[in-house]
């Protein structure tokens, strides 16, 4: 039945009870995300013949999530992707986060980064879809960062057949915020990425070092394997030429996105032949993150027993740019006392 179910998912090592909330649409589709991170850890879609299947990685129990992942569905903030060095300087004032990335600080930190603490929930009123919201007050200081922060995500399973995202966050000191779901897609529920095919709405690209840190250059994608705007191109295809440290070859930089009207736009679309699954990414953030799961390696066992090798899952990430702190010529990310941090993102679930 559509609407929203609410069930217990377990207890993390505290003993603190973990939650997990069951949106279902009048068409049958179903996301659930539990309050652990807010994280989205299922998402159930139909294939051209009508046959549903679960298109995110996650893991069947609070206890392997608590355990360790890479952001499988996480809600990843303060400040999703990497800072610099683990600091930036904001008047005047030097500050200092975890290098839980060496050299680099990667979404929000350690034990008190947003994917690992519990967000409180509650059921809303959308006219639109069954919703959940997930509220988590961050305290000034709260791994390195500046500011009591309340944020918020509510997540609406629309009829439209859309997850719907809407990010907010208020600051009672200036702080840099950046917010993101980081769900590794897989369009057929099982295999590799390799044949999905892809679309990007960007003619630019962050550079990156060797640390996958900007240098602060903007690049053409022209000519290069990162130009998905173009013509959609298959992602197994190009990976090889895309680069990285062996063994770890794929795609994993920022994406500069080609502004929509209104400030909202199609700026992705994934597809899977077999399937007919297309899966497309609407938003108004000025970054995508595109990662291709390079750093799987095959000990992690994910939901059904499937092992999670490099490139069983694909990551689109809607953000501002990384290190954007550290650079003046990036859009600012720095949320001031009496402003709201306001973004939305929706994965439109639909089949050619």
């Amino acid at each position: 039945m559509a609407g929203v179910t609410k069930s217990s998912f377990g207890k993390l090592k505290s003993g603190a009870a973990v939650d997990i909330y069951t949106l279902t649409n009048k068409n049958g589709l179903v996301a659930k995300i539990m309050t652990y991170g807010a994280t989205l850890t299922e998402l159930h879609t139909p294939d051209k013949d009508g046959k549903m299947a679960d298109i995110c990685l996650g893991f069947d129990s609070v206890a392997k999530y608590e355990k360790g992942h890479p952001y499988m569905g996480s809600t990843v903030g303060r400040y999703c992707n990497r800072i610099g060095k683990g600091r930036f300087t904001l008047g005047g004032k030097t500050y200092k986060l975890a290098t839980n990335n060496p050299p680099n600080h990667l979404h929000g930190g350690g034990p008190k980064a947003w994917d690992k603490v519990i967000w409180k929930a509650q059921i809303v009123a959308r006219p639109n879809g069954p919703a959940v919201q997930f509220t988590y007050f961050s305290k000034d200081g709260e791994e390195g960062y500046p500011g009591n922060v309340n944020a918020s995500v509510i997540y609406t399973l629309t009829e439209a057949n859309t997850l719907k995202m809407e990010y907010a966050a208020t600051t009672d000191k200036p702080c840099p915020i950046n917010l993101t779901n980081h769900a590794y897609f897989n369009l057929k529920g099982k295999g590799t990425i390799l044949d999905h095919e892809l679309y990007i709405a960007a003619k630019s690209y962050t550079e990156g070092d060797e640390d996958l840190l900007p240098t602060g250059k903007i690049l053409p994608v022209v000519d290069t394997p990162y130009d998905f705007f173009a013509q959609p191109a298959i992602v197994g295809d190009r990976l090889l030429a895309a680069g990285g440290k062996e063994p770890n070859i794929g795609y994993d930089l920022n994406y500069v996105l080609l502004p929509g009207a209104k400030g909202y736009a199609t700026v992705a679309r994934l597809s899977e032949a077999t399937t007919g699954r297309l899966l497309e990414i609407r938003t108004d953030q000025p970054g995508l993150q595109f990662y291709t799961g390079n750093f799987l390696d095959g000990t992690l066992t994910g939901k059904g027993g499937w092992k999670y090798v490099q490139y069983s899952g694909i990551c689109l990430e809607t953000q501002h740019f990384p290190d954007s702190p550290n650079h003046k010529n990036f859009p600012s990310t720095i949320l001031m006392p009496g402003q709201t941090y306001r973004t939305k993102t929706e994965y439109a679930l639909l089949v050619k």
